[in-house]
């Protein structure tokens, strides 16, 4: 680990402690046995980032404490662990049901991130694992979380990403919206087929996508529409578990 990181992330640890809330840099200095100038450095770094506060009662009195931006990480931490444990019954019982992969996907800093993942039977590797980034074009689970990102961060990503075929994204992510899942033919791995279906917060936003994937020869007809029902039954099961309400 780098030192730096590693020297900061020891200066947090000591706030950790009930008794010690906020603490002067002599004191951290003298805790985390480390030079005044180098502790000051990482607490300047720590304060503009947001992890601590900094307090100043007189010219020579400067105390630090934790910040808001953990509680921020913490809470978002929390709601995908949450997501998670929700989830997961019903992505087992979906997999078990159609014997096809079951992935959890979501937003993170503009890329699609996996969440969750089971397996099917079928002796098949998908290019994907829980902790996998991908582009938010590229996938059916991704192109759920692209088309329902909020109108402003959506126009901003398009205008900065370079798009091959950006007219044609923009319209898929529009039949995306219509038609209520999202639909890939061999994008993320060859011969693979992937369908995604929303999944709502009790607010009515969509925060993850239910994406399911497999060879793309099972793919087809009446299997297809099993694949269909099923998926989309699952994404509004986990859906109605986050406490959001379909309408009658």
């Amino acid at each position: 680990m780098n030192q730096s990181v590693a020297k900061a992330l020891q200066l947090l640890e000591l706030f950790t402690k009930e008794e010690q809330k906020e603490l002067t840099l002599q004191d951290i200095s003298i805790q985390a046995n480390i030079p005044k100038p180098t502790a000051y450095r990482l607490l300047t770094t720590l304060e503009k980032s947001g992890f601590l506060y900094k307090t100043k009662s007189s010219a020579h009195d400067s105390r630090y404490g934790l910040g808001l931006r953990l509680l921020e990480l913490g809470q978002l931490v929390s709601e995908r662990l949450e997501l998670r444990a929700l989830a997961l019954p019903s992505m087992e019982a979906l997999a078990k049901r159609i014997n096809e992969v079951v992935h959890l996907v979501i937003v993170n800093q503009n890329k699609a991130i996996y969440i969750e993942k089971v397996d099917s039977t079928r002796a098949l590797r998908l290019n994907t694992r829980v902790g996998k980034s991908a582009p938010l074009h590229i996938g059916s689970g991704p192109k759920m979380l692209l088309a329902h990102l909020p109108e402003q961060q959506l126009n901003k990503l398009l205008e900065e990403a370079s798009f091959a075929n950006r007219k044609e994204l923009i319209k898929e992510l529009e039949r995306i919206r219509t038609v209520g899942y999202a639909y890939s033919v061999g994008e993320q791995d060859r011969d693979t087929t992937g369908i995604s279906y929303p999944i709502f917060d009790f607010t009515g936003r969509v925060i993850a996508s239910l994406a399911v994937s497999g060879l793309s020869t099972y793919f087809e007809g009446d299997k297809l529409l099993e694949i269909k029902r099923e998926s989309e039954k699952t994404a509004q099961e986990i859906s109605r578990k986050l406490g959001y309400r379909f309408a009658e």
